[in-house]
């Protein structure tokens, strides 16, 4: 396959797979925007082998880890692969440094999830937000433009992937408890007197809301750390960026406001806000290049 067949076979799964990437994602240059679709495209197989999905959706059959592990390995060495996500990751490496400890991390938040864990603390949750999130934000600094030794933005890259993937959480609890998972700290649970199976007992909405306003307290904690990296990438990545943490951080405030009635049907941000949330974003980063 030529690199813009590679290219088109990205866009497809992040035009399938989501839409708040997506529309984030075009607000990058176009060399950006093409490897942040090649990460994604290999993002999104192995959450979807894992899932037993297709683009995030449909309930099948779950794939291997040690599948997709060793898969990724031989694409990392340079073997020529066939299936396009792994010919995405390929290319991307070619292109761009992208540290192999970045991919193992991702890999190992599946592992937890193949294994049915559960965190047992809040630190276990910012650990697993970590691997299936936050690693994938310290590759997209990387392939911005960020050098791969700069812990410290690398660190603020992580605390963004962190802040979405809570968002999700929040918004996903039910959603992830009929497919067997779920990331509420058990410590959390234990003290509001819930399990799994009876969190959304009537009589214990007022837990459920206590627990969920916590993850989406969290949010905005890691988004605050988050915004101290952007002022080292190029301004369309720093717009892209701030627009994705607004896209994604309204997510988790409107499952907050919501309460109970947040998982009625699925949360999301419609298209004339996205783009209402580039505004400030530009300001934004305006601002945060001249610092």
């Amino acid at each position: 396959m030529t690199r813009e067949e590679i290219v088109a076979g990205a866009y497809e799964a992040i035009q399938n797979g989501s839409k708040s990437f997506r529309a984030a994602s075009r607000l990058f240059d176009r060399t950006t925007r093409e490897r942040a679709w090649l990460l994604y495209s290999w993002c999104r197989h192995c959450d979807d082998v894992c899932d037993g999905q297709t683009y995030g959706f449909g309930n099948g059959v779950r794939g291997n880890v040690s599948v997709l592990r060793g898969k990724t390995h031989r694409a990392v060495a340079g073997e020529a692969m066939t299936e396009l996500p792994f010919r995405a990751l390929s290319l991307l490496l070619s292109e761009c440094p992208i540290p192999e400890r970045f991919l193992d991390d991702h890999l190992r938040g599946f592992a937890l999830d193949e294994s049915g864990w559960q965190p047992g603390t809040e630190e276990d949750l910012a650990l697993y937000c970590y691997y299936v999130a936050g690693a994938v934000g310290c590759m997209m600094a990387i392939l911005m433009g960020v050098p791969a030794d700069d812990e410290d933005t690398l660190e603020r890259a992580a605390d963004l992937g962190i802040a979405f993937q809570l968002s999700n959480i929040a918004r996903d609890v039910r959603e992830d408890l009929a497919a067997g998972r779920c990331y509420l700290p058990l410590d959390w649970m234990n003290e509001f007197g819930v399990t799994r199976e009876t969190l959304f007992d009537d009589r214990n909405e007022d837990a459920l809301v206590a627990i969920v306003k916590r993850l989406v307290d969290s949010v905005s904690v890691y988004e605050e750390s988050a915004r101290l990296g952007v002022e080292k990438l190029p301004f369309r990545s720093r717009l892209a960026v701030l627009s994705a943490l607004r896209i994604y951080g309204a997510i988790g405030r409107r499952v907050g406001r919501l309460g109970r009635a947040a998982w009625d049907q699925r949360v999301t941000v419609g298209k004339i806000q996205k783009l209402a949330y580039v505004v400030p974003s530009f300001a934004e980063a305006v601002v945060a290049g001249r610092s």
